[in-house]
C-alpha cells in the first residue's frame, strides 16, 4: 500500500502507507499528532541536508555525501521514502567502500530524490 500525491502538475510522488501506518501506531488516536510532527521535523531536516547538498555538487567530498546520505537513509525509510532511502543506501555504500564512481551523478539523484520526497512529505502535510 502506498499514498500517492501529485504536486501541481507534476507526476505523483508516492510515500510508502506501511512505513506511515507504523508511525500511526505510535498515536493510535491522532491525539498527539506525531505523523504529522515527525512528517514536519523530516522536512526540515531534509530541506537543510538537500541545501548541504547542493553546496557539495560543487565541492565533490565523497566523505561528505556519505555521511548525508547515512543521515537521510533511516529518516526516509521510516517516512516513506523509499526511493530516497534505497538511492541513500546504495551511495552510501559504495561510497563508504571507496568506489567513488561519478560524485556529480550521485548527488544528482539524491537530490532529485529528495525533492521527490519534499513533494510528497509537504503535501502530505498541507492536506
Amino acid at each position: 500500500m502506498s499514498v500517492e500525491f501529485t504536486d501541481g502538475g507534476t507526476a505523483p510522488v508516492t510515500l510508502d502507507g506501511s512505513a506511515l501506518a507504523r508511525l500511526r501506531e505510535l498515536d493510535p488516536d491522532g491525539r498527539h499528532d506525531v505523523v504529522n510532527r515527525v512528517l514536519a521535523a523530516y522536512e526540515t531536516s531534509l530541506e537543510r541536508l538537500l541545501a548541504q547538498l547542493r553546496v557539495e555538487s560543487e565541492a565533490a567530498d565523497a566523505s561528505v555525501v556519505a555521511g548525508i546520505a547515512h543521515t537521510l537513509k533511516s529518516s526516509s525509510a521510516s517516512v516513506g521514502a523509499l526511493a530516497l532511502a534505497a538511492a541513500c543506501s546504495d551511495i552510501e555504500r559504495r561510497l563508504r567502500a571507496g568506489a567513488a564512481g561519478d560524485l556529480s551523478a550521485d548527488v544528482q539523484r539524491l537530490l532529485a530524490e529528495g525533492e521527490a520526497a519534499l513533494r510528497a512529505v509537504g503535501a502530505m502535510l498541507r492536506s
